[in-house]
């Protein structure tokens, strides 16, 4: 007689996805009802501002590269995974290229914030989109592609994403564009980031299809375009002032406004300890869904995450138009998120209850990325900022390499051990907020400019 062994699937229910559309809806259609009731001074109408046009045009003009370059970011990460798999590569090589990756992000991409301040922010941008289109060229012509080359280059261009167009944004609205719009542009990006990734696993599902012998080839053939969208849009806008300051000078001027400045520490170990907790939440988020042995279909929990950041970032002006200082709110988003990392590392939940907490921990990052965007707004100077943000996730990258040697290759920590110490990072990340707002002795004067 033949033993049956029913499998369990787990799959989120459609009212997630419902729930997760109408939050959002309702945050974006009644916040200009708020502001107008809570505004603390009127101002006049924006369409009355004499850069209003250019302004706009500007604003939705680079949210087009940005999502197309989140795009291209979501394509490879999505798609890689299976492309492993699809070439036969053992969790051993995949560990090797892991560590190939983080390891040029950080001996090489640790720097390419300060080379990008020096030759421009847009030029950076270029090499971003010219980092894609040579991995997708040398992944169509390759039958076999080498994936440490590929790797190598997609970890550099994810290390220029982190700051590039960042800095870009900002340099562009100090010349004369509309100041009032660089907050917002900060959570649009964040919201655009975030569809465009579900849009990018939409995409790259809908063209393997079926027959994988014959569209494998296809991501890559829609990344190679998306590529040359990009170079051709970025070179459109190309032409803005040269940089006209030279590597003494620059250097001068980095220790002196970044080093020797203990706010921008703070605000650099936030920054670090965030995107280490993010990091490890996408490297781990499927051992720990699948620990109790059932089935769960990955690809629909994707959109609720990803949602859940969406709708995190639409608070984002509830917030800074709210009483409260932005430190004050990292404060409260950080413990948040490291009590959720500590529930999900010592205390065994059902699928149910991982999600949950999964949704509220990337619920605070869409509310926190806006948010250190703004702060560093505030405390690091234009012309330096691309320098301070790649330099702060050193620290990250090395973290992740000594992770990945320790658990991948010796085995001596448990992955519940990892995302304990991805919680105390939270923690730490929240007194660093704490004590930026007791060091903050101007703490809304925008002396960004050297």
């Amino acid at each position: 007689m033949g033993v049956v062994i029913e499998s369990s699937v787990w799959v989120p229910s459609s009212s997630v996805y419902i729930f997760i559309f109408l939050s959002c809806f309702f945050s974006l259609s009644l916040f200009p009802f708020y502001l107008s009731k809570h505004a603390p001074t009127k101002s006049p109408p924006f369409y009355d501002h004499p850069t209003f046009a250019s302004s706009l045009r500007f604003q939705r003009y680079f949210l087009l590269l940005y999502s197309l370059a989140s795009v291209l970011e979501g394509l490879w990460s999505v798609y890689g995974e299976f492309e492993l798999v699809y070439y036969g590569i053992t969790k051993e090589d995949t560990v090797t290229f892991m560590l190939i990756g983080f390891g040029a992000a950080l001996f090489v991409g640790s720097f390419l914030g300060l080379l990008s301040d020096l030759i421009g922010r847009k030029k950076s941008c270029l090499v971003f989109y010219i980092f894609h289109l040579v991995v997708g060229i040398w992944k169509r012509i390759t039958s076999s592609p080498s994936f440490w080359v590929a790797n190598v280059c997609l970890s550099l261009a994810t290390s220029i994403f982190s700051f590039s167009f960042e800095t870009w944004a900002v340099v562009e609205h100090d010349k004369g564009h509309r100041q009032d719009l660089l907050n917002e542009t900060f959570w649009l990006m964040t919201f655009f980031e975030s569809a465009a990734l579900i849009g990018s696993q939409v995409m790259s599902n809908w063209m393997v299809g079926g027959n994988l012998e014959k569209e494998i080839a296809c991501p890559s053939t829609a990344a190679i375009l998306t590529a040359i969208v990009g170079i051709i849009c970025i070179s459109r806008v190309y032409g803005g002032s040269p940089q006209t300051v030279t590597f003494k000078e620059y250097k001068v001027s980095f220790y002196s406004y970044i080093l020797c400045d203990r706010r921008i520490w703070l605000l650099a170990c936030a920054q670090s300890c965030l995107h280490f907790s993010i990091v490890v939440f996408w490297i781990l988020w499927a051992p720990t869904l699948v620990a109790d042995g059932r089935e769960v279909y990955l690809g629909l929990m994707y959109p609720c995450v990803l949602g859940a950041r969406m709708l995190g970032s639409t608070l984002f002006p509830w917030f800074i138009n709210a009483p409260l200082r932005t430190e004050d709110c990292l404060v409260y988003a950080f413990i948040i998120q490291g009590l959720l990392l500590s529930i999900i590392a010592f205390d065994y939940q059902e699928i149910g209850a991982l999600v949950t907490q999964y949704f509220l921990f990337h619920a605070c990052v869409g509310l926190i990325l806006p948010s250190l965007a703004r702060l560093r707004t505030m405390y690091v100077p234009n012309e330096l900022r691309g320098g301070m943000i790649s330099l702060s996730l050193a620290p990250t990258n090395a973290a992740i390499l000594f992770i990945l040697m320790q658990r991948g290759y010796y085995r001596t920590v448990e992955n519940s051990e990892v995302i304990a110490f991805a919680a105390v990072g939270l923690f730490a990340a929240a007194g660093c907020m704490y004590v930026l707002k007791r060091l903050g002795k101007q703490p809304y004067q925008n002396w960004h400019k050297l």
